[in-house]
């Protein structure tokens, strides 16, 4: 047999094993493209009740808590779905792998973090706190002043000088008093 018809025995017999593979994966693809139609429609349904729900339940000057808890919610159920897609197409070990260098990843981050987050969920907390207003006269470590606006990192307050003090919210949370007139 001659080197050219070895050649062309090789390559046919490899584009054979291809379309074999192709044609036995068709299941594992066509599975997957459900799946993945399932859980977009899931996703969809579930962070637009949890978006409902949180509406209802919390005053409308907190739509930023809403949103944040609906993004993070809905970032975990795609990256949990998009794991699934990946052990229903065949790829289970890429899956595994990926999920613990994303746990790596998010522990380093966290802890890169944890002032902002620290900050963040402090802010969470003067948000839902109905004696925490925007107007309120209150007494912190940081100083006394009139509460001009309470985000989700930091709070600002007008001095009584008229000085704009701006206070990471957990300096804020974790101890003020509220005056009374």
């Amino acid at each position: 047999m001659s080197q050219s018809a070895q050649l062309s025995e090789l390559v046919l017999g490899s584009f054979e094993e291809f379309v074999a593979g192709l044609v036995g994966a068709i299941p594992q693809l066509l599975g997957g493209l459900v799946f993945f139609g399932l859980a977009y429609v899931g996703i969809r349904i579930v962070t637009a009740v949890l978006r409902s729900l949180l509406t209802r339940t919390t005053p409308t000057e907190q739509g930023l808590v809403v949103d944040l808890v609906v993004l993070v919610v809905g970032i975990f159920l795609w990256f949990g779905a998009g794991l699934a897609l990946l052990k229903i197409v065949g790829l289970g070990d890429l899956a595994a792998s990926l999920g613990t260098a994303v746990g790596f990843l998010a522990l380093g981050v966290s802890y890169a973090l944890s002032d902002m987050i620290e900050d963040t969920v402090a802010g969470v907390y003067l948000l839902r706190d109905p004696d925490f207003n925007p107007g309120d006269t209150v007494t912190m470590s940081a100083g006394s002043g009139v509460v001009v606006e309470i985000g989700l990192r930091k709070s600002r307050f007008e001095l009584d000088g008229g000085d704009r003090l701006v206070v990471a919210n957990r300096d804020v949370e974790k101890k003020w008093t509220k005056e009374t007139a």
